[in-house]
């Protein structure tokens, strides 16, 4: 069968999800570095596990709870279903959900209730629209399309994902980032919702957070290494189709990265903008450490859409509920009544954890006091 250019976005869209559900996604050998991380336990809480409060407030917007599903997916008719069924679980819960790339909206208008189903199901939670860095630059969206984008879900921010690696070995990659800068100060000045830049599973560096700062963005998701590695998803596409060269290309860097846990650092380390830590986060103690770290929002992806492949809504129910009674957990067992508190506990870090702060100069004390809690 011959696709259209359109058709050729949307079946890549739909394999992306099938290899997510189905196969190892998370590479061996790479890890978030949530391990080095030990949280001191309190025998002597001195609070009631039913009287912890775990809301927050992000971007203006009241949170239930610190987490948010990030965009995963649109843009095809079987995604549909499932966005339906994440925003039915964050509006009931209070939390927040990203959509996919928006991108093939743009080219194929049927599929607009992919994306726009999400705030029929969530009228009142938190939702980010989303869209390519690297198309923003090479397909040159004006205001006004991407104006749009924000209206199809009725979006509280959008975010401009950063997938460079995912381009490089992609069979259908575009690799196109110069100029992509100023693109994203030019929108963050004049859209009409605050801009957030998303990374998709490498991590931010204290130099990337830096120009995002100066590019007055309002917020990063930092999609760090040790989750799904998208590399990783591409070496499976490229089996698929017998292109055993963009197989290995792909299987070199699968690893590649810089760990969640590290990468809050690092940005914390430069700036104190909204911060959404992402990749490879699997469990409430995990968003507990993030959120000590200085992170605002834990963001989770991989295993939302396979609660869902496995159970449908009740399945992606019962794990943001299991995710949010874990944080609630940890925070008893480390005497926290609040968020805010997580950012005062005492960590203890391995060596192999303090020697990376130590060789980019990062101070985890002053990071995690000069953090908005």
């Amino acid at each position: 069968m011959v696709y259209e250019a359109r058709d050729l976005i949307n079946q890549r869209k739909i394999e992306h999800l099938e290899i997510c559900i189905r196969e190892k996604v998370e590479p061996e050998g790479a890890s978030t570095w949530f391990e080095e991380i030990t949280l001191l336990h309190n025998p002597l809480p001195e609070i009631n596990l039913n009287e912890i409060n775990t809301s927050t407030v992000f971007l203006n917007h009241e949170f239930k709870a610190p987490i948010f599903v990030s965009g995963m997916t649109g843009g095809h008719p079987q995604a549909k279903k499932v966005n339906m069924a994440i925003a039915k679980v964050v509006e009931k819960l209070g939390i927040g959900m990203g959509v996919g790339s928006q991108r093939a909206v743009l080219k194929n208008k049927d599929l607009e209730d992919t994306f726009s189903v999400v705030r029929e199901y969530a009228p009142t939670a938190f939702i980010v629209g989303n869209i390519g860095a690297s198309q923003l630059v090479m397909e040159k969206y004006d205001l006004e399309m991407l104006e749009k984008l924000v209206e199809m879900v009725d979006a509280n921010a959008l975010a401009i994902h950063l997938n460079p690696l995912h381009e490089c070995v992609q069979i259908e990659g575009e690799p196109y980032y110069k100029g992509v800068l100023e693109r994203v100060k030019e929108l963050a000045e004049n859209l009409s919702v605050p801009v957030l830049l998303k990374e998709t599973g490498c991590g931010f560096s204290k130099e990337a957070a830096l120009k995002a700062a100066q590019a007055r963005i309002s917020g990063i998701e930092i999609g760090g290494a040790g989750g799904t590695s998208f590399a990783l998803v591409e070496y499976y596409r490229a089996l698929r189709k017998g292109n055993m060269y963009a197989a290995r290309i792909a299987g070199s860097f699968v690893t590649w990265g810089i760990p969640t846990a590290i990468s809050i650092c690092e940005v914390r380390s430069v700036t104190s903008i909204p911060l959404i830590a992402s990749g490879g986060i699997r469990n409430g103690i995990e968003v507990a450490k993030a959120l000590a770290l200085g992170a605002d929002l834990a963001g989770v992806a991989l295993p939302v859409l396979r609660s869902y492949s496995n159970g449908g809504v009740e399945g992606v129910e019962e794990y943001l509920r299991k995710l949010i009674d874990e944080l609630k957990i940890t925070m008893f067992l480390t005497g926290c009544s609040s968020l805010r508190d997580l950012r005062r506990i005492p960590l203890v870090v391995s060596s192999r954890f303090n020697e990376w702060l130590k060789q980019r100069k990062i101070d985890l004390d002053f990071i995690r006091n000069k953090s908005p809690a």
